[in-house]
């Protein structure tokens, strides 16, 4: 497991266009959503113990902030020829077994996660209603072994702040993971 933090896209940057699948094959875009008060845009994977680690804690806030307008979607770029566990066939066993109440989509080219400058599983991107940019950085400062509980207290912030049309904080954290597992010769620079 090679550890990476986020490579933190620059705040007001417009939320990139994708159309990815589910694990069921059905297309979902970011035109989707076009109707939410947010837009959670959340990088993960089936296998990573940071990813793991926060699930319940994730499912729980995407259940509490989707019930106040929020949009979530997870997007899991992982090369799966090296990574089978992360599958479409697997993320769907996932999904059910976390809790997730949001889409998760299998980004195959790898293209999204290169848009949205994704380094590291999990990597937060929250957009208001304009689809700009005001928060990428951690869930909280939990991670596995460290005993700090797992709260979410970083991206809830964020989030109550967008619902009151605040900006979040500026003092944001990068999100620290596993890697991105890029197919080979996909590698972006930041990887």
């Amino acid at each position: 497991m090679v550890l990476k933090s986020s490579a933190m896209l620059p705040l007001g940057t417009p939320a990139p266009a994708f159309a990815l699948p589910d694990p069921d094959g059905r297309p979902v875009a970011l035109r989707d959503f076009d109707g939410a008060a947010a837009l959670l845009v959340v990088f993960l994977c089936n296998h990573c113990p940071y990813v793991r680690h926060i699930r319940a804690g994730l499912a729980a806030a995407a259940r509490e902030f989707q019930g106040r307008g929020v949009a979530v979607v997870g997007i899991n770029p992982n090369d799966i020829g090296a990574y089978p566990e992360d599958s479409p066939p697997r993320m769907k066993e996932e999904a059910a077994a976390a809790g997730f109440t949001f889409p998760y989509l299998f980004d195959e080219s790898q293209m999204t996660a290169r848009a949205y400058l994704a380094a590291c599983t999990p990597d937060f991107y929250l957009f208001d209603r304009d689809r700009k940019l005001v928060y990428r950085g951690q869930f909280d400062d939990s991670r596995p072994g460290n005993g700090v509980p797992v709260t979410g207290e970083d991206l809830r912030a964020a989030l109550a702040a967008v619902l009151a049309g605040r900006p979040p904080s500026g003092q944001q954290r990068p999100s620290i993971g596993c890697s991105i597992k890029w197919k080979s010769g996909n590698e972006p620079p930041w990887a």
